[in-house]
């Protein structure tokens, strides 16, 4: 019942992972305004066809033809993408014709996506796009067929443990995270084994990496975390493995266990399960997509730390002792290759500080 992303601003995302220079979104100017605005800042040019309600009855073919051939010429893209919206998919635009009108010296990945794709679920935009950039020769089948496998175990995941089980979940903020903050440092201080679990969405791990980006030495050098990440360099797109090694070179606390790439957050979560099972863990701090992890099949303590509101009831259904949500992860992120504070991240660092106090 309660909003949820979109299948168009999960296409424009996947399509910025491919590497596009620009995209060109066929409908209305206000469509998907916001992910369109925050894909500015992370290199990606996009642009509208403008269509109008006229358009909505006549057809706005030669729209998106003029808006593909001054785009071109303004930024002289090696590849762009369309992507389809509510308005121009209902009407039955047809993509594939106005690209071969246009007929540009570049490759354009046409999308048919709108609001309402499949079941409204946002991966599939994701797939959408996918399938094809499989069709325009941009990426192997292979590699297709392995994301689409993800995203499929993606949205299983949140129609079964997150925010997309059917009913509406108001939003909450969670837990105090001084409060949090202060008993993760106080365990590490009391001798227990701690473990962090890095479950990520691509750039997003440029957020939640700061929630382990600090110096265990200083509250107990005998007692190091457990520290398990999803940061595998050699898997997904360019884009996505080079998140992987940035965050990994910034990291003063090497992984011990590194569960897959950042595009495989559905499964690695049962990955680090697994490692940790017989570890005899007294706490465990789970963060990104922390509903993906098995937390019920652990007697211990435990942390999940979302960017989702709405995902700290289902949390603290799950079984975690507490829930802490960081805001704005994605708008955070983007265009950048350095890890960013996190607020839970500052919180620890700041517990640290008050140890001697």
């Amino acid at each position: 019942m309660h909003p949820r992303p979109s299948p168009i601003a999960a296409t424009l995302y996947t399509l910025r992972d491919m590497n596009v220079d620009v995209i060109v979104m066929h409908g209305p100017t206000g469509c998907c305004f916001r992910t369109a605005r925050l894909l500015e800042g992370d290199g990606v040019r996009v642009v509208t066809t403008g269509m109008s309600e006229n358009d909505f009855i006549l057809g706005a073919g030669e729209k998106l033809v003029d808006t593909l051939i001054e785009a071109y010429d303004m930024f002289h893209p090696k590849l762009m993408g369309i992507a389809g919206t509510c308005a121009s998919m209902i009407i039955g635009e047809d993509m594939k014709e106005a690209i071969a009108t246009a007929d540009l010296p570049c490759t354009v990945i046409p999308v048919e996506s709108h609001g309402g794709s499949g079941e409204g679920d946002n991966t599939v935009g994701a797939i959408m796009v996918l399938d094809a950039a499989v069709e325009c020769g941009v990426i192997p089948r292979e590699e297709a067929d392995r994301q689409i496998e993800m995203l499929e175990k993606a949205t299983e995941v949140e129609k079964t443990r997150g925010m997309a089980q059917g009913k509406y979940i108001k939003p909450n903020f969670g837990d105090s995270k001084e409060n949090v903050a202060k008993t993760v440092v106080k365990a590490l201080k009391d001798d227990k084994k701690v473990a962090f679990v890095l479950n990520v969405k691509k750039e997003t791990s440029y957020l939640f990496s700061d929630i382990i980006n600090f110096d265990y030495k200083e509250i107990n050098p005998d007692n190091k975390p457990i520290f398990v990440a999803n940061l595998d360099e050699n898997i997904g797109l360019p884009r996505i493995r080079q998140h992987a090694v940035n965050i990994k070179n910034q990291l003063d606390l090497k992984p011990d266990f590194i569960t897959g790439g950042l595009d495989e957050y559905p499964i690695t979560a049962n990955k680090a399960a697994e490692y940790l099972k017989d570890k005899d863990v007294d706490l465990i701090i789970v963060f990104g997509v922390p509903h993906a992890f098995p937390i019920e099949d652990f007697d211990a303590e435990s942390v999940a730390v979302t960017d989702g509101p709405r995902l700290v009831e289902p949390l603290k259904g799950l079984g975690y002792t507490h829930v802490v949500a960081e805001l704005d992860a994605h708008s955070k992120t983007l265009g950048t290759d350095e890890i960013v504070f996190s607020d839970f991240g500052g919180m620890i660092r700041s517990s640290i500080g008050w140890l001697n106090e």
